[in-house]
């Protein structure tokens, strides 16, 4: 069931394909890495119970929110608004020394509430009473984040072995097109999401 759920697109998903296509392979090892730790934050708040006051807070979980929605919406904005300038085809695939991948995938995904309600509603129903619930938090939580890591890494070898057709301009402004829209969707969805 986890693992269905992480091959859903999402947030996560997105940044690193966009990422993985426009910047290269390394930037989107550096995306997955910075989406792991985000779920690693999201498994030590679940264990320490710092997420079911995130929850019942709805001060916090709207702060927290709305911190999501727009870096969400900044970076679909900032993505769309990049299909402006003309690329060569030399060009398509820029090194963004400028940025930090892995900032953007940990943020996106440290930033999600919903992530911290599926570690709330999800998991929960798989510990056993008669062992340690925060050591088990603290596996099931580890096991999520490498089927994860498993999952993202496979999107970018898939994305590194086509290359050569992903980096042609129509491809590669299309996908980054269809991906600025999908995070600004998803931005959008995430600042009108509900608390528990």
């Amino acid at each position: 069931m986890s693992f269905l759920l992480i091959i859903l697109p999402g947030p996560d998903s997105s940044l690193v394909i966009q990422n993985s296509i426009m910047h290269g392979k390394k930037a989107g090892a550096q995306t997955v890495l910075g989406s792991v730790s985000g779920l690693l934050i999201h498994t030590a708040a679940a264990v320490l119970g710092l997420s079911a006051i995130l929850m019942k807070s709805e001060m916090l979980f709207t702060v927290l929110k709305y911190v999501g929605a727009a870096y969400l919406i900044y970076i679909g904005v900032s993505a769309l608004l990049s299909l402006r300038h003309k690329q060569q085809p030399d060009e398509v695939i820029v090194e963004g020394k400028q940025k930090s991948f892995f900032l953007q995938g940990f943020i996106t995904c440290a930033s999600n509430p919903k992530v911290a309600v599926f570690f709330l509603t999800f998991l929960p129903q798989f510990v056993q009473p008669e062992y340690n619930h925060m050591l088990q938090f603290a596996l099931m939580g580890l096991a999520y984040a490498v089927m994860t890591i498993i999952w993202f890494f496979l999107y970018v070898y898939l994305i590194d072995l086509f290359s050569i057709w992903l980096r042609k301009p129509v491809v590669a402004r299309s996908i980054q097109g269809c991906t600025g829209i999908v995070l600004l969707i998803f931005g959008i969805t995430l600042a009108f999401e509900k608390s528990l």
